[in-house]
């Protein structure tokens, strides 16, 4: 079950686990219920699992995937038998990658355990994305060009249109021999979704990692505020983080790495 931002419902979440747990599999000994990004539920969601996670049934196995567990309710937390998966260390990651150089190795520590992601930050696009990110950091630093985040925007549209056309393809191709085509040959009306679904994500994911490259520049400059280059995690950049670092506070720069979290949070809840 992966909540689906503003229109989650507390009462998918009674039908989709809480009544379900309670049914006995059809199939097997065991039922498993998966809730992904958990910190996504409302309140009112999450105190309904109240009784079901206190009290499961013998068969059932009720697993919550969270990032960020201090969103969740307390009496949540209580009741769950914490289990935390460490990411790949940066080292590991360099070792999958098969590359070196200061290149690499930032990617390793801005990926955040996910070799795919760094071999993406260190493509093209992904030194593109990076140079968005930044100049958006510039923007509240007061040294911006206009609407420097326009980029950002761009960049994740165009994402999302290769991800749809991507997938608008695949289905095509699968639509040949599966009858899924309409008249005069288009896309049938669930498959035309399947794409728009596609997209978003795609277009999501893109927004949202540039966010997230925007935090780690925050957090990079707080690194050197206080005195801690080593910490930083954009290694590859070290003269355009000291000359954005001058002048800045190490608690203020915290305070952008909150507030850009915060955005990131606000983005999974599909604000426009």
């Amino acid at each position: 079950l992966r909540p689906p931002g503003a229109q989650h419902l507390v009462d998918d979440v009674r039908e989709m686990v809480i009544r379900a747990s309670s049914l006995r599999p059809a199939e097997g000994e065991r039922r498993a219920f998966v809730i992904e990004e958990a910190e996504a539920l409302r309140d009112e969601s999450q105190n309904a699992l109240l009784k079901t996670l206190e009290e499961p049934a013998p068969f059932a196995h009720v697993i919550l995937l969270c990032s960020e567990p201090e969103l969740l309710l307390a009496t949540i937390v209580s009741r769950c038998r914490a289990v935390e998966f460490v990411p790949l260390a940066p080292e590991a990651v360099l070792e999958r990658l098969g590359e070196g150089g200061e290149r690499a190795e930032a990617a390793a520590r801005l990926c955040g355990g996910d070799v795919e992601l760094a071999r993406f930050l260190i493509s093209a696009d992904g030194q593109g994305l990076r140079a968005a990110a930044e100049a958006g950091v510039r923007a509240a630093l007061g040294e911006a060009a206009d609407r420097p985040w326009v980029e950002l925007l761009e960049g994740a549209e165009a994402v999302g249109g290769e991800a749809g056309a991507a997938e608008e393809r695949r289905l095509s191709e699968a639509a040949q021999s599966g009858g899924r085509r309409g008249r005069a040959g288009k896309l049938t009306r669930e498959a035309i979704e399947q794409v728009k679904r596609t997209e978003r994500r795609a277009r999501t994911r893109a927004l949202d990692l540039g966010l997230a490259l925007c935090a780690a520049w925050y957090r990079d400059l707080g690194a050197i505020a206080a005195g801690a280059p080593a910490l930083i995690f954009n290694g590859d950049r070290t003269e355009e983080l000291a000359a954005d670092a001058k002048g800045v506070d190490s608690a203020a720069a915290g305070q952008a790495v909150g507030l850009v979290l915060d955005t990131r949070r606000r983005l999974r809840l599909n604000v426009s």
